[in-house]
């Protein structure tokens, strides 16, 4: 294994191609952009066009891109699009030589029988969702006829949110290559007139900022971006675009003849209070912090310096307290205190003592925050005009004190009363982020989920700077009752300087000499408002009607996470329902494309989807399959491994933590290391032993056969210590005439090792570890460790394959062991309580030689607690058999 196959160049050529299989061809990977450069160009984007339509802040833009098919032959041509978060899809739309395909939003559990139905069939069937920060990724590819063209059109609606004092409008762009004709269109109305219109973009230099063209009235904005080919271009010579990057628009209305406006279009009406130069309110929060051992590592030392930042910036009016919690609560003090600079710097010099450890007990420190927060409002010691609220930070799942998720819930919204806010701030991506979100609306909060990132220090500080400086609390908004009816929700615990409340309903009369708004608020009583009626003739009539339907789909949504179980499905069935009508694409609905047919026959049916920040990308991945934009973050979220001894080690680069398990059995064992049943892939490995038994009578054993079977692929590829055997299409391939198959690529390298890559399905890399010859016990042996499985599906399973989605656990009471060095702790995990170990594994990836050591917890008994039953379970009969 040692000698570079003849065929090498060939096979990396193969495997570089095949790695950039599904990709568009014009976003191919940079390694194998020399190979495949060619072909680049048989795709032209012909136009790229945005426009935003913006009405009393609702935003209604149209993204459309037409592409040639420049090739001789059929391909495929990709149509990929980011768009907010907060954006519903309302409607989608592929041309294809003068036919239209339409997309239509049906309900979600219809839209999966025709999805799972198409996959069944072994047609192709695709899923078009992803997920950032602020934007999701909508992703679709259709077969394209040479010489043909193809247009598409995407249509998303969403409500502005005023943050900071100003709404955003933001635009991802990246077309990959120079575009003949490319435009983004915004054209902006606001009865109320527009204070002020700021437009750039972050690929633009200060030469090119005079591109971005701007013509602003007083209640109407227009903004135009239209670069040439040669200003698209990275440079002079350069066919490479620099288009690539954010588009931001940012605007405020007017608000000085006003304490607010209400707008009628149609029989429905908006209400936005956002009343200016009102004084701050005081305000009491404690900062509940997350102290248990997986806040360990970066993320401490993130959430030191956003406290740091944070308790800096308190206002001197301000009252504050601070409890850190792990399985146990200790406040700073046991009263708020004000945030002078002595108490604030005491503060921070308490935080950057906390160090990790021990379990997560959310239930007690919550309670103990409220409990603060009323004694001493009961004993006067905070102001009398001001508003309580709590931040609760915590990366982790409850696994001491009570661990019901709802009992928590109930307990803390019990405690609460209605009396305070609770924002909860969910660091990573492991976290029970709905368990977060439920709990802080329940008490007129919001929650957020911090990513664990270098800016994470960032993110928590933006988050205090929405929330410092409140301006009303308990607002409640009145309307006739024998007005307005379906209203939005019109009550709200808080309104913070620089954001702003909206309210919609439908008319039930049009006397409007009787509709008197009334708000009524801690800190104001306001009865005086400007009655708009916008001009039909220069916006989408119906924007009234539509802000509704969304704002009353949001609320419905949120109403079906809590309460009563039939006011959760009365919620969901009025959600569904407007979703339906209204063409909304939200997490009831499915927006399905019905593809052209092909000459292979009917495409299977593509669906658009919404996805809800509760779930994590580890959780889409689990529940869909992923275009391959999104596959590129979600196979690096866990490495699994085994090697040595053998040494099973599951790594979590997302926690920056590893686990790692023994298995311990009579040489010639075989062992399951991977199933999946849904596409047909197994993978097994046999156990050698050493040559005798040393001097300690230790029986080491180590993995010397390894067999690999794909049915869908028809592969059956066996590698030992001295050979690789490659069974395809009722052909043996050895290694010394091994040559390319389609289902297959194998990648061999002087360092003995080889990368197998199974189409569509796992990409994994094997090491052979050589031993001196003589060695008097130990023989040559193998170690297997998995790349890429994101392909793989839900029921996939095994020693290693169990692993393959991710793992949830807490470490906690960690104490010395019977090595100094080498330290106990508890683990919680799967229902089990287990004593584990601080140890070291090495990982022979990048060094077949002397490896590195990567920390890891040792879980003892041949992994028992931590594996799915026991190991005996994963003992087969052969190296290419289930049973």
């Amino acid at each position: 294994m040692t000698i570079i196959h003849p065929l090498f160049v060939v096979v990396l050529l193969l495997f570089c191609i095949s790695s950039a299989k599904g990709m568009p061809r014009s976003l191919i990977c940079n390694q194998c952009m020399y190979f495949v450069a060619h072909s680049v160009q048989m795709v032209e984007v012909l136009s790229v066009t945005v426009h935003c339509t913006v009405a009393s802040r609702f935003a209604h833009t149209v993204m459309t891109s037409s592409a040639l098919n420049k090739a001789n032959s059929s391909q495929e041509i990709f149509f990929e699009v980011d768009l907010p978060k907060t954006a519903f899809i309302t409607n989608f739309s592929m041309e294809i030589e003068g036919q239209i395909y339409v997309g239509v939003v049906n309900e979600k559990e219809q839209a999966k029988k025709q999805y799972e139905k198409a996959v069944s069939s072994g047609r192709t069937a695709g899923l078009v969702k992803a997920s950032g920060r602020k934007m999701e990724k909508f992703s679709v590819s259709v077969n394209i006829a040479a010489e043909s063209n193809v247009t598409f059109i995407l249509t998303y609606e969403e409500l502005l949110r005023r943050k900071f004092g100003k709404y955003e409008i933001l635009t991802r762009i990246n077309p990959k290559q120079l575009v003949e004709n490319f435009q983004i269109v915004a054209d902006i109305y606001e009865p109320q007139g527009i204070a002020f219109v700021d437009a750039h973009a972050t690929f633009l230099s200060n030469e090119l900022l005079p591109l971005v063209e701007k013509t602003v009235t007083d209640n109407k904005a227009h903004i135009f971006f239209s670069p040439t080919l040669d200003q698209q271009r990275k440079c002079p010579e350069c066919d490479g675009s620099l288009i690539n990057g954010d588009f931001i628009i940012k605007y405020d209305v007017k608000r000085a003849s006003s304490l607010g406006d209400i707008q009628i279009v149609n029989g429905y009406f908006v209400h936005f209070f956002a009343p200016p130069d009102l004084p701050r309110i005081r305000k009491n929060v404690m900062f509940v912090n997350d102290r248990s051992w997986s806040m360990s590592g970066t993320r401490m030392v993130q959430s030191r310096l956003a406290m740091e930042s944070i308790l800096s910036d308190v206002h001197p009016e301000d009252y504050f307290g601070i409890i850190l919690f792990n399985d146990r609560i200790e406040p700073w003090k046991e009263s708020l205190t004000k945030a002078t600079e002595e108490n604030v710097d005491e503060a921070i010099k308490f935080v950057w003592q906390l160090s990790p450890k021990g379990g997560t007990n959310i239930n007690d420190a919550v309670i103990k925050a409220i409990h603060m927060l009323q004694d001493d409002r009961r004993n006067k010691k905070l102001p009398e005009r001001s508003v309580d609220m709590i931040i609760l930070l915590t990366d982790g799942m409850p696994n001491t004190g009570e661990r019901n998720l709802q009992r928590i819930q109930q307990n803390v919204c019990k405690a609460i009363g209605g009396n305070m806010t609770l924002f909860c701030l969910g660091f990573g991506d492991y976290v029970d982020y709905s368990f977060l979100d439920v709990m802080a609306k329940q008490n007129n909060g919001v929650a957020r989920r911090i990513y664990e990132a270098s800016d994470a220090t960032l993110q928590l500080q933006g988050f205090y700077d929405e929330v410092a400086s409140p301006l009303l609390s308990a607002v409640d908004l009145r309307y006739p009752d024998n007005a307005v009816d379906s209203l939005t929700p019109h009550h709200f615990s808080q309104l913070f300087n620089g954001s702003e409340i909206v309210v919609a309903g439908r008319l039930s009369e049009n006397d409007m000499d009787n509709f008197l708004v009334e708000v009524f608020a801690n800190g104001a009583s306001v009865t005086d408002w400007d009655v708009i009626y916008p001009e039909k003739d220069y916006i989408f009539g119906d924007f009234t009607e539509r802000l509704w339907a969304y704002l009353t789909i949001q609320q419905l949504l949120e109403t079906s996470k809590s309460g009563p179980a039939e006011k959760k499905s009365n919620a969901t069935a009025k959600a569904l329902e407007m979703s339906l009508k209204y063409s909304f694409v939200t997490p009831l609905t499915s927006m399905v494309v019905t593809k052209p047919e092909t000459e292979d026959g009917p495409s299977g049916p593509l669906i658009a989807d919404k996805l809800t920040e509760g779930r994590t990308a580890g959780e889409a991945g689990r529940r869909t399959q992923l275009s391959w934009y999104d596959l590129s973050i979600a196979s690096h979220c866990v490495f699994v491994v085994v090697d040595g001894d053998p040494h099973f080690m599951i790594e979590l680069p997302e926690r920056e933590d590893a686990l790692c398990f023994n298995i311990n059995d009579s040489p010639g064992t075989i062992f399951n290391l991977v199933k999946d049943p849904s596409i047909g892939l197994l993978v097994n490995g046999q156990t050698i032993g050493d040559k005798m038994v040393a001097p300690d009578g230790k029986v080491n054993t180590y993995f010397g056969r390894l067999g690999v079977v794909h049915h869908s692929l028809g592969v059956r590829l066996e590698v030992t210590t001295e050979y690789i055997t490659l069974h395809s299409d009722s052909t043996i391939h050895s290694i010394s005439t091994f040559s390319p198959n389609p289902s297959v690529d194998l990648l061999l390298t002087k360092d003995r090792s080889v990368k197998v890559t199974l189409r569509d399905s796992v990409k994994f890399v094997i090491l052979l570890h050589k031993v001196w010859k003589m060695h008097p016990y130990h023989q040559d042996y193998l170690g297997f460790y998995t790349l890429d499985s994101h392909l793989l599906s839900p029921s996939v399973h095994g020693l290693l394959g169990q692993f393959y989605h991710g793992i949830e656990f807490e470490v906690g009471d960690q104490r010395p062991g019977e090595v100094p060095e080498k330290p106990d702790a508890t683990m919680y995990v799967k229902g089990h309580q287990l004593n584990v170990t601080r140890g070291w594994q090495r990982d022979f990836r990048k060094d077949l030689k002397r490896g590195k050591n990567v920390p890891c917890w040792f879980i003892h008994s041949n992994g028992t607690g931590l594996i799915d039953g026991s190991a005996e379970d994963y003992i087969v009969s052969g190296l290419f058999k289930t049973v």
